[in-house]
Formats: structure tokens, sequence, C-alpha cells
């Protein structure tokens, strides 16, 4: 019986279907591409029903398509946290974040990136961050210490928080990119600013409307959260947001081609605003929505040109992945529910973000390297959780993540076993357990935000679903396995406590 080994890449060589290479292979580049808030039905390689993502499916189509993949949570800041850190949200507290909040990676903690530059990677993050900046009130006008360089960054191009919020500048490096000494920024978010316009009281400045909140400071016509005034010359334009990320993605492979890199290449897309660059306005049926999941399309095929140009596909591997599950009315006026048609974006899964079913963490989860994984499909339940302890095992470094596991083997298709369990993240401090195919919701508290026609999924009675037989989560069968029930809400009190 052949047996498949990947052994660590410091002087070893690599064994790929029992057979030993000829050459050592060199270290694989490693680039994880997450979208912000992209359902696992937006992406066409899982169904089509309404809209093509060709690019996303090129990934696909090279390399595995996990049908059980997760984000660790059904939000944004908890799920990047646990991405980079490989701990659960919760053991930190980690919730949605402001703009002006400090980093929540403390910076002692061992992270993806940290690890991967002790293997002698250079690594780098471009786009959204949503983990905070500095420490305490930040003065953006100065280098802002911690950040992404602290966490494990050798470069960084991002958004401070996201893209409705405060303050609309882009922080290269540590500091805020493009900005006039002589024009500071300042940002609040208790109160505006003398003289400064908002969405609530200017309405006749706007050209996109909020649906609820967002209705503060206003960048490029669009109203956000938060109040910020001065650094006129450093705020970024919407509309060309997509090609500045996809601009310094790619300039960072370009440079570090010779080396071994990470890149943590983060997109804005679907995320509120959706103000797609005029080459996609009015491109989808969808409306605005559609247009941004057909940019960020887009820019995965420019990303995954780049790297054949370069000669770099067939020793990179590309994971394609999102935050959190899909919401339609996020805050602004958009039509999203309104000419969403037949196109589900959360697949088959109930609900999407911020909710505790499955549609809020139940991800698209591709894993792509060129002439090492063997295209095909997926059931292995993996985690994103996961990426630091996995790739640690391939490159021979120890693991120091609390609840990150080595899926390594299902991650390259070498096993159809993932995660036996895994806790899932909810609004609120709430958390639920999945086990084989079993997904268990324990009473809940009512808190934690989340925008209505969406389900919180959150009931004072315990849910138990067998998700291999009722992928929808409709049939409720918690009071006919009241022993299952009972032994897995146990479970969930020994990992969380």
């Amino acid at each position: 019986m052949k047996t498949v080994h990947l052994l660590p890449f410091a002087g070893c060589a690599l064994l790929v279907q029992g057979v030993q290479a000829k050459e050592p292979v060199k270290k694989p580049n490693i680039v994880i591409i997450l979208a912000d808030d992209l359902g696992f039905g937006d992406i066409s390689a899982y169904g089509r029903n309404g809209i093509e993502t060709p690019n996303i499916d090129r990934i696909a189509d090279e390399g595995l398509r996990f049908c059980n993949g997760y984000a660790s949570s059904s939000t944004s800041t908890p799920s990047r946290y646990s991405l980079l850190t490989g701990r659960y949200p919760w053991r930190e507290g980690a919730q949605v974040l402001p703009g002006d909040a400090p980093l929540i990676i403390r910076e002692e903690l061992p992270t993806l990136p940290k690890m991967l530059k002790e293997a002698g990677y250079v690594t780098g993050a471009v786009g959204k961050w949503h983990l905070g900046l500095g420490k305490g009130q930040v003065d953006w006008n100065r280098e802002i210490v911690p950040g992404a360089r602290e966490v494990g960054f050798d470069y960084s191009f991002i958004t401070a928080a996201t893209n409705d919020r405060v303050p609309t500048v882009f922080v290269e490096n540590g500091r805020v990119a493009n900005l006039d000494p002589n024009d500071p920024i300042e940002v609040s978010y208790r109160k505006n600013f003398p003289g400064e316009p908002t969405g609530k009281e200017n309405p006749e400045l706007l050209k996109i409307k909020p649906s609820h909140g967002h209705n503060q400071s206003i960048t490029n016509g669009i109203p956000r959260i938060g109040f910020m005034r001065g650094g006129k010359s450093a705020l970024w334009v919407d509309e060309d947001m997509a090609d500045t990320f996809l601009s310094k993605a790619t300039g960072f492979v370009k440079e570090h081609r010779d080396e071994p890199f990470f890149l943590y290449y983060a997109l804005h897309e679907p995320h509120v605003p959706r103000v797609p660059h005029p080459r996609f306005a009015g491109k989808s049926p969808l409306g605005p929505r559609g247009d941004v999941v057909l940019e960020a399309d887009w820019c995965v095929g420019e990303f995954l040109n780049t790297l054949d140009s370069l000669g770099l596909s067939e020793n990179t591997i590309v994971i394609f992945t999102s935050d959190n599950g899909p919401i339609l009315d996020d805050g602004y006026v958009d039509e999203a529910i309104e000419r969403l048609g037949d196109h589900k974006p959360a697949g088959p899964f109930r609900s999407g973000k911020y909710s505790s079913y499955d549609g809020g963490t139940h991800v698209a989860f591709l894993v792509r390297w060129t002439g090492h994984i063997k295209p095909g499909k997926s059931e292995a339940l993996v985690c994103q959780m996961d990426f630091c302890a996995s790739f640690a095992t391939m490159l021979g470094k120890e693991n120091e993540t609390r609840d990150g596991e080595n899926v390594l083997d299902a991650l390259l298709g070498r096993s159809k076993q993932g995660r036996k369990e895994l806790l899932l993240d909810a609004c609120g401090n709430n958390v639920l357990l999945r086990q084989g195919d079993w997904i268990c919701i324990p009473p809940m508290v009512n808190e934690g935000y989340w925008v209505p026609p969406m389900e919180s999924g959150r009931m004072k009675s315990s849910q138990l679903f067998q998700v291999k037989k009722d992928i929808g989560q409709k049939n409720n069968v918690a009071e006919k396995y009241p022993k299952r029930v009972q032994a897995m809400e146990k479970r969930i009190k020994e990992i969380r406590y």
C-alpha cells in the first residue's frame, strides 16, 4: 500500500503519491484571498444560480473545492482574528470593532505570519484589516503602533477597519498613505466635529443613501459610521479601491518573486458600501451587490494571471475563502433585496452573516496548488483557524496555536478526514458546535446584531440539526435526540471553559 507523506522542506524532498521527487521542492508561496461577506452561493463553482465567477471557479477547477469549509465566526473581526491566530475568537472577546479600536491581537501571541517569517517567508497584508490599530486613542498623523507589523507582516497596505467606517484612508506600513501633514486627520466615534456635514443632516450631498445607521461623516458622497475631518489628500475613492488593492497585491508578488512569500490579500467586496468601478457598474442583473462580486472575480483573475506570467503558479498555494456568510441590506439602499431574483447568496444554507445558522459561517473554501493537489471535491471538515497549524506542519515548525488543528492532509487532498468537531462563533458571545454531521445550537440569549429578514438563529431552547440529511436546517430534531443534545452541549462547555 502506498503511503503519502509531506516532509518538512528544510533539507528534505517532497514525497508525492509515495514517489520521492528527484529535486527538493522549494517552499511553496502561500496566498490567502479572503472575500468580505461573500456567500457560498455567490460562487458559481458551488452551483450556478444567477451569477458567474469564472476566475474564482478556476481555483476550484484546478484545485480542491471544499463542501464543509468554515470561517470561525459569522462576523468579520472574529473570523479574521481566528484565521491569523489559530485561536477561537471568544477567547479574546473578539467582536466587530469600530474604526478607532486598538489592535485586538496581543503582540505576544503566535500568529500565522510570524510562524511563516520564522520559516523564511517574507509576509504581506493587503486590503481590509478590521483588527484594530494602535493602543488607546490613535494619532492618525504619526506612525501607528502596534499594527500589522507587530502581528507579523513585513509589508502592509490596509484599511483601518471597513469601507463603511472612518477613517476612510489607507494605512501603509503603519502610516496613513498620502497624508498632508498640514491637513491632519481627526476621528471620533462619539460626536461630530463642528461644521462637518453628515449623512443625517446633509442628504443632498449623498450619492448613496443609508437604509439604517451609516449616516455620519461623508466621504466620496457616501455616509459612513463615525466622524472624521481632515486628511483630504489621503481619502480613498471607493470606485478605485479594488484596483488599488490589486496593484499592491501584485506589486508585492513581483517584488518578492525570487523568495518564499506569504500574502494575505483581503478583498473588500461585496461588503457595503457597494461601489463598483465604472467598468463593472450595471454589469450584473443583481444590482450593485452583483456588480462588486463580478469586480472581485476579475481581481482574482488578474492576480492569477500575474502568478502565471511570473512562472509562480506551480509553486504557489492559493486559498480562496470568505470571512463570513452573505448579507443583503447591511446599511445602504442598493436594491440588493429587490434585485435578488432567484439568486441564493448562501446557497443551500440557512440565513447568513450575523446568524447562528450555517449560512453565517459555512463559506466558499477553495485550495489550489498546481501540480501537487489533484483537482476535485472534498467533504472534509476544515476551518480557516487551522491554517497556521497545518502550514507549520508542512514546514516542520511547531504549532503554537491554541485551537488550530493540523488538517494539512485534508487541505492537500491526501485525506478525506479533517476536523471531527468545531465550535463556531455567532454574534453576542454565542457559540455552537458542529460535530461530524450534527450541529447543536444551545439556548442563546437574543443579543448580538443582525438585520431582518436574516434569521439570528438564537432561540431560548436547544436546536439540533443533522445537516447531511437536512442541509437547510429546517427540521429541529432536538426533542427526538435529547441525549445527543445533552452530550454536545456538555462538549461545548468543555471546549469553551
